[in-house]
């Protein structure tokens, strides 16, 4: 995690928290003159609406501003995870053991940077995901992005 994410996470996890929801995970995209800073939120038990959303964003916009530590333009996104939940936490992979993966790496691992297949544990730092019978030990730390690919049956 890069340290401007790190430090946004310090700042606006408590207000997550503080309001009874999960802080799930973040994201910064600096996209030139305009950037996105998206905040996932869950509640396991009841789910997320989009008054949560809303109750969120009132609460986190108040603490950016008085905070300030985005120095460009930006817009603020509070989002449930959804099904195709990113995963930004080693311990949020062991929830979801069992279920197919998509994730990308940050530099090539064994000649590729994609992997979609069935995501088997964690060990010792490592993902480890199966792919076409082969698996794999992909480092937590050169992971870019993550998300578990729903199943619809």
């Amino acid at each position: 995690m890069s340290a401007k994410l790190n430090k946004l996470e310090q700042i606006l996890r408590p207000v997550v928290e503080g309001l009874g929801y999960e802080f799930w995970g973040i994201e910064f995209r600096s996209q030139g003159h305009q950037s996105l800073l998206r905040l996932f939120i869950d509640d396991a038990e009841k789910g997320i609406s989009v008054e949560d959303c809303e109750k969120v964003s009132r609460q986190v916009s108040g603490v950016l501003d008085v905070e300030d530590p985005i120095q460009t333009e930006y817009t603020l996104e509070v989002s449930s995870p959804g099904m195709d939940r990113p995963l930004f936490q080693l311990e949020q992979y062991q929830a979801f053991i069992g279920h197919q993966v998509s994730i990308r790496l940050r530099m090539a691992f064994e000649g590729r940077r994609r992997f979609q297949g069935l995501l088997k544990g964690t060990e010792d730092g490592d993902v480890v995901v199966v792919v076409d019978d082969h698996e794999y030990l992909l480092p937590f730390e050169s992971i870019d992005k993550a998300n578990i690919v729903p199943v619809f049956e």
